[in-house]
């Protein structure tokens, strides 16, 4: 694989991107980074020797508390009345109050299970970004509307111990004026972005082990909503750096300087413990540089990151944001040892889970970057 060590150790081979056509509109960007149901609740603690702290913990109040024999699996009960909504609140190897992440990902969006009018069941699906919690609540289809989310958010932010978030990330086109007005409501900052990867995770979880478990199952039900990116468009110059070039770091390097720009600067770190690649891992990914990395770094923060990937047939780096929007971030000469080390490049992301990263600095002899993120490719199926 034609890379350079990143970072220093060899000068990169950078690419010029001063042929790249400019965009007359760049794209917005920012610098800156009672429930009607009477079933109980039900917590599951997935830590067998905690199960006694855990029930002392929630002891006198209406709850359901269990170890499952599978860790690896979170089950919901079935339930045939979805004319009723039925909510469950769970978590992992601790109570609920141990969550306090302040980024919530959520779908709302219908299954492939029908009710006793033959009807699709929606259902309500949040969890963090670690999974450490999880709620859960079916909607019959007449419910379906921004009031209706809201005060089922409220219902979840009343529970005792879980965190109000400061934003909540969702990945349906379809679904964001309902999601974007009952988050207003609620002043919290609703976030479009395919980067639900745990809900995500979930969601496939739940199509395997859990959909066809419950009253009403329809196999055959077509989906409501599909997932289609839009052509790639030109990104404005101002968001461009002035080379780039094809990078390799180890796994624990890369999650270093992620960690780093969290607390210091402009980047995102990605917890990849799910899998389990070893510290001295290589990574891919494509250093930018700029005499102007700062500000190119603050304003790349507001675009929403989601991935990069090839496009062998123009010869371009494609920049995906938010749900669905794509973008010619860069280009190289279809030369054939070019297009080699492109397509090997993609071939190294596969190889990790899609894994890879997007560095900015002033220039390769730079002592550090300006804006680090931690990216992975994430193809949504069209069957969730």
């Amino acid at each position: 694989m034609q890379v350079c060590e990143f970072p220093f150790l060899t000068a990169p081979n950078t690419r010029s991107t001063s042929t790249r056509s400019s965009c007359s509109t760049p794209p917005s960007v920012s610098a800156s980074r009672s429930t009607s149901s009477t079933d109980p609740y039900a917590v599951r603690c997935y830590r067998p020797d905690k199960l006694s702290s855990v029930q002392a913990r929630f002891a006198g109040q209406s709850l359901s508390i269990s170890s499952p024999k599978n860790n690896c699996q979170t089950k919901c009960a079935a339930s045939s009345r979805f004319n009723v909504s039925a909510a469950q609140l769970t978590t992992k190897s601790t109570p609920s109050n141990s969550s306090t992440s302040d980024v919530w990902e959520l779908d709302f969006c219908s299954r492939p299970i029908l009710d006793e009018r033959k009807k699709k069941v929606w259902e309500l699906l949040i969890c963090d970004p670690d999974r450490n919690f999880e709620y859960q609540e079916y909607f019959p289809n007449n419910k379906i509307n921004s009031a209706q989310l809201r005060m089922a958010l409220e219902r979840i932010m009343d529970q005792e111990g879980v965190a109000r978030p400061n934003s909540i990330r969702f990945f349906r086109a379809q679904m964001q004026t309902i999601i974007s007005k009952a988050c207003t409501d609620l002043d919290i900052k609703a976030v479009p972005t395919r980067r639900c990867r745990s809900l995500i995770d979930w969601l496939v979880e739940r199509h395997e082990t859990v959909y066809p478990a419950e009253p009403g199952y329809d196999p055959n039900a077509p989906a409501l909503m599909s997932f289609q990116a839009g052509a790639p468009q030109e990104l404005s110059e101002a968001l461009r750096g002035e080379q780039w070039a094809f990078v390799i770091l180890p796994l624990a390097a890369v999650q270093e300087e992620a960690q780093l720009k969290i607390g210091s600067g402009f980047g995102e770190y990605l917890n990849v413990d799910r899998l389990d690649l070893p510290p001295d891992t290589l990574i891919p990914g494509v250093a930018v540089f700029s005499q102007r990395a700062l500000p190119l770094a603050a304003w790349t923060n507001g675009l929403e990151l989601m991935a990069l990937k090839v496009d062998d047939l123009m010869g371009s780096l494609i920049l995906e944001t938010g749900i669905n929007s794509e973008w010619r971030y860069a280009s190289y000469r279809r030369s054939k040892a070019a297009c080699q080390e492109a397509l090997d490049w993609e071939e190294a992301k596969k190889a990790v889970g899609g894994v890879h990263f997007l560095a900015i600095q002033k220039d390769p002899e730079a002592e550090g970057c300006e804006g680090f993120w931690m990216l992975q490719q994430n193809e949504i199926s069209s069957t969730i």
